[in-house]
């Protein structure tokens, strides 16, 4: 999956960019108080997209 896509899906779903880290960019889901890493690459396999949208409580990408 590309990351665009993936971001793409966590701004509908209410998050927001927290931070830019040093590899990773910190999103956050102000509504349920949660936050996860996402890697700067430009393809991000579908499991670790599906942890992202797990840890930030924001339904799976299709």
């Amino acid at each position: 999956m590309k990351r665009r896509e993936l971001l793409r899906h966590l701004t509908t779903h209410g998050c927001e960019l927290m931070r830019e880290g040093g590899r990773h960019s910190w999103w956050h889901n102000p509504e349920q108080n949660r936050r996860s890493a996402v890697p700067r690459h430009n393809e991000i396999s579908d499991e670790l997209a599906k942890k992202i949208c797990k840890d930030l409580g924001v339904p799976k990408v299709k």
